[in-house]
């Protein structure tokens, strides 16, 4: 087994859901001390390991905690089976050997790898939030699985609210609307405004609204309901923007934000997709652009650094979160080499 797959297998055999990281960040500290590099734990849980003499500084930015559910690990035709194989291990453990074989050869003269293991990207993406005002790197590459012979170039944005509700309890036979009516009513009304809005758009460019949890109570006197709501945004619609129209809406309701970040999407023609289409095409791939209907840690971070930046990452995502969550070997190991030539590309474009 080369040093490389046993990082990955590594990483996928201490589960670490949200709020579990340690182990996986303490492995690659040690991982990354071995090899002579310099490497620690930022105070918020996130692994931060560097490469290169600089100065340009290029953030490898992958998330090392998972969403729950233990899957038994197991290597099984070529493919490793385990939770986080996909999402995204697999694309943490490419920055990392990477970064690893760059440093051995001392190939980079310009610049210098922050590779970051980011806690709770599968939460509230504490850790990015973390980092966002600690660093600001000219170039940015997300580990987030696309495949071996893709780019990842735009992430919908996301907007999380938590809706309340607290009216005197109703008879049934009276003429008011219960909260849980009214609160329905309020979901059912967001519900049609995306439909109207999303007429004739392709899936990145609609508002995707989700009803996570509805919960009521009654203590006899009073009734409460509380909605957990979750808007996948497109790139015309920002947080604070539906924010407004959503409290337009709420009436006697109190709507908390939990978290709002807007859409991203990268410009083609940078340094960086450049280096990475050479790559690519060195590997005999037929490079591919996407847009992701989900969200990352790019969301967060890229309106913050405003750098080039783009996502990478071997592994199949609609495996992700899945039970048979799992990564085939070969397409892990071409992604290290696309990456390795990727920053060896970049450092010789910025030379100077």
């Amino acid at each position: 087994m080369t040093q490389e797959r046993a990082l990955l297998r590594d990483l996928v055999e201490r589960y670490s859901p949200t709020g579990g990281e340690q182990p996986v960040a303490a492995h690659l500290v040690d991982h990354f001390h071995r090899a002579g590099l310099e490497a620690n734990i930022d105070g918020a849980g996130n692994f931060i390991g560097c490469a290169g003499p600089g100065p340009i500084e290029v953030a490898l930015l992958g998330h090392i905690d998972t969403v729950p559910g233990e899957i038994p690990v197991r290597e099984e035709n070529g493919r490793l089976y385990g939770r986080g194989a996909v999402d995204a291990k697999g694309p943490m453990a490419t920055f990392a050997s990477a970064a690893l074989r760059l440093a051995a050869d001392g190939a980079l003269a310009n610049t210098r790898l922050l590779v970051i293991g980011a806690v709770a990207e599968e939460g509230g993406s504490d850790g990015a939030r973390h980092i966002a005002d600690r660093y600001r790197p000219q170039h940015l590459v997300i580990g987030e699985p696309g495949g071996w012979d893709s780019i990842v170039l735009g992430y919908k944005g996301s907007l999380r609210i938590e809706y309340r509700l607290e009216r005197t309890t109703r008879h049934s036979a009276g003429p008011d609307e219960s909260a849980p009516e009214v609160a329905v009513a309020f979901w059912q009304q967001l519900n049609a405004w995306c439909t109207e809005v999303n007429a004739g758009k392709r899936v990145f460019d609609q508002l995707s609204p989700a009803l996570r949890t509805i919960n009521t109570r009654s203590d006899g006197f009073s009734d409460t309901v509380e909605m957990d709501i979750h808007v996948r945004l497109p790139l015309e619609y920002g947080p604070e923007q539906l924010r407004g129209k959503l409290g337009s809406w709420a009436g006697d309701a109190d709507i908390r934000v939990v978290f709002g970040d807007p859409a991203v999407k990268a410009e083609k023609n940078t340094p960086l997709v450049r280096a990475f289409l050479g790559a690519l095409r060195e590997q005999g791939a037929q490079p591919r652009f996407k847009v992701k209907t989900g969200t990352s840690d790019m969301n967060v971070v890229a309106p913050v650094w405003g750098s080039p930046m783009l996502a990478y990452g071997p592994g199949d995502s609609a495996l992700d979160h899945t039970p048979e969550e799992h990564i085939k070997l070969d397409e892990y190991d071409r992604a290290i080499v696309v990456l390795e030539t990727a920053l060896r590309n970049l450092d010789k474009a910025v030379a100077g």
